[in-house]
Order: C-alpha cells, then sequence, then structure tokens
C-alpha cells in the first residue's frame, strides 16, 4: 500500500515563555485533524508537542507536497495561534510568516518532512522532534546511522545495507543541492554536512532498491524572514529494520549528546539531550536544546503508537552528560564557543545592537 507520512510542526505560541505548548493549542489540533479524518482527507493523526512547538504527524494518499494536507495544517496552526492569542502565550503565530496560505507550507515557516512509501509487511519509523535548535542537528545523527559502521553493524553485516546509501545534501545559503553516495565519498561528505549551519542532510535513500530511507526538515527561519524569528526546531524522519539500520541502531546516536547551534536567543551551542514527551519542555537558559523520538509502526496508514522512545532508562547516561556539558559552556557567558560566532549571529537580534554602534568605529591609524 503506498502511503505518505507527513509531519509538519510550527511554534504558535510558548507557554510560559518558550517552553511548553499550551493543553488548549493542542487540543485545537486534535479537533481539526479529528474531523478530517472523518471525512477523509487524512487516514490517522497523532497530535504532540515538543517545547514550545505544535507537532502534527498525518498519513494519507495525496502525496508529498499536497496543496490539501500541507493547507489543512495552515489551517490547524492558525486556529491554534488564535488559541493562543486568547490566552496571550508568548510569540503567538511566530511562526507563521504569511497571511494567506498560498498553496504550499514550505516557505512559510512550519517545519515540513515528508515522505511516500510502498508500506512494508512490518514499517516501523521513528519519528524525531527537536526544540531550541537549527535544522543542521540531524547532520551528525544521521551519518552516524546511515553511515558509520561503529554505530551502525547493519553496513557491514546485514546483507542489505552493505553497498550504503544516497544522501542528499542542501546548500541553504545558496538553494543547491548534491547527492553522495556512501561509503565511497564519505570523506567528501564530511566535507560539507560538517558546517551543519549551512549544509544540511535532506533525504537518504537506499543506494540499491532507491527506497526513502530518512527526511529532515531544512527549513531554516532566519534565510526565509529576513530576520530572526526563532529556531527551526527541525523534524526527521526515520524508517527501521529490513533494508534499513534497525531501531536501535537509528537511537544509537543520541546515546552520545552533540552539540548544536539554537538554546538561548537561538545564539548559543548546546548539548542535544535526548527525552522523553514529559521531559521535552526546555526552562534552563531556555535549554538545553532538547530532542524526542516517537516511534510508530504503520499498518495500512494507521499510526500504531507512539512509543516513547528516549523514556528508556538507557539514555540517562546521555542526559547526565548533556546537562554537564551545558554547566560547562554556561560558564563562558557571551563568550565563544558558548556564543555562536559573529557570522552565525547576523539573523539573530545582534546586528540591531551593533547598528548603534557603528558610528564609534574609528580608522586605526597607528
Amino acid at each position: 500500500m503506498k502511503v505518505t507520512l507527513s509531519v509538519i510542526k510550527a511554534d504558535i505560541g510558548g507557554y510560559v515563555g518558550h517552553s511548553e505548548s499550551h493543553p488548549e493549542c493542542i487540543a485545537m489540533g486534535h479537533k481539526l485533524l479529528s474531523e478530517a479524518k472523518k471525512i477523509g482527507k487524512i487516514i490517522d493523526y497523532h497530535v504532540t508537542k515538543c517545547g514550545d512547538d505544535l507537532e502534527l504527524i498525518m498519513t494519507h494518499k495525496k502525496g508529498t507536497h499536497s496543496q490539501e494536507i500541507h493547507g489543512l495544517s495552515w489551517d490547524v496552526f492558525v486556529a491554534a495561534t488564535e488559541v493562543a492569542k486568547k490566552l496571550k502565550l508568548y510569540g503567538a503565530g511566530q511562526d507563521l510568516l504569511s497571511d494567506a496560505f498560498s498553496g504550499n507550507i514550505k516557505g512559510m515557516g512550519p517545519g515540513v518532512a515528508e515522505m511516500e512509501i510502498e508500506e512494508r509487511a512490518s514499517e516501523p519509523v521513528i519519528i524525531f522532534m527537536a526544540d531550541k535548535t537549527s535544522s543542521g542537528a540531524w547532520n551528525l545523527p544521521l551519518y552516524k546511522m546511515f553511515a558509520d559502521p561503529f554505530n551502525t553493524a547493519g553496513l557491514v553485516i546485514g546483507e542489505s545495507m552493505h553497498n550504503g546509501f544516497v544522501f542528499e545534501v542542501l546548500d541553504v545559503k545558496e538553494n543547491k543541492r548534491v547527492l553522495f553516495n556512501t561509503p565511497e565519498e564519505i570523506y567528501d561528505l564530511l566535507l560539507f554536512i560538517g558546517s551543519p549551519a549551512r549544509y544540511m542532510v535532506r533525504n537518504i535513500w537506499h543506494k540499491d532498491t532507491k527506497e526513502i530511507s530518512a527526511v529532515s526538515s531544512t527549513q531554516k527561519l532566519s534565510y526565509i524572514a529576513g530576520k530572526y524569528v526563532g529556531k527551526d526546531d527541525p523534524v526527521c524522519i526515520v524508517r527501521c529494520q529490513g533494508n534499513f539500520p534497525a531501531v536501535g541502531e537509528v537511537l544509537e546516536p543520541f546515546a552520545e549528546p552533540t552539540i548544536v547551534e539554537g538554546w538561548m536567543r537561538g545564539s548559543h551551542y548546546g548539548p542535544l539531550m535526548p527525552v522523553s514527551m514529559e521531559d521535552g519542555v526546555p526552562t534552563r537558559f531556555d535549554g538545553p536544546p532538547r530532542v524526542m523520538a516517537y516511534g510508530f509502526q504503520l499498518a495500512d496508514g494507521m499510526l500504531v503508537g507512539p512509543r516513547d522512545m528516549f523514556k528508556d532508562i538507557s539514555f540517562e547516561p546521555a542526559r547526565q552528560k548533556a546537562n554537564e556539558m551545558a554547566y560547562m559552556l554556561r560558564k563562558h557567558g557571551p563568550f565563544e564557543p558558548h556564543r555562536l560566532p559573529l557570522e552565525e549571529l547576523e539573523y539573530t537580534t545582534l546586528p540591531q545592537v551593533m547598528a548603534r554602534l557603528n558610528n564609534r568605529w574609528e580608522t586605526n591609524k597607528d
């Protein structure tokens, strides 16, 4: 059975500050998607939150980039924004960069990850949702899942994955893409994805079967809006088992917290902490950055789940280490390497501060 899995998210207002989504906003999402399911617009759905982001998970038969599905998502976000405004939530509707839907939600603020697949006899998927970080946060985990044999044993001992995968990398500044075959082009791949602020893994395919394996949202809010409007808070879909990494191999990269950009005011580096849904409520210095993982089995388009994959106590050491890393970085205060380099702060609120000081700089004559 051919089915499309769409994950679309937006920050439509924080409760309190930037820490969480309000239950009434989530309830509005449930209401509208339930109505869409009843009339057959979608097959199934799940509404959740990660920090202050409203997350819509939907299955349907309309393919990727569907105007109908994107329009439905936009309507949900607009309605939830009205709830947020009524409750005077912080930054109500900040990810909605237009007053009217234009046919495709991409480029309008919300983050989008979609894949159209031929559903297998067993179709396990993991949906990753992050808060207080940018779209490039998936680069290192996706590399480990699909190209690092020290993480994914199946690349070595699994015949179905031994020939590797194809990575699509997007240059978000130039809006260009390039494809890399792994393992033979790993060094070329790393040259680019090691700079995740500009180069981001968007899609991964199985090299032999050409099946879509993983897809991430690469919308960069600052480039879309031309100014700072919050962090991208990306989502990512990964298929598991069979021709793809096992569930445990897909989760394994997060057992070791990595440093990502984002955190307070989108201007600091911090550790990406794997958490359960209950702990997806960042408050310390508006962070540290969080990642949640929901596991589903697809069954004729129905979302069987979710299972809260990071609720596993095995990730407790990663959470502890992330807290230790957070303490270490916070000691730097406004100094690098905690604060992002100046060139990475181009689209934050810093330029307005610097502009006031332009006429005080003098030519050095010494």
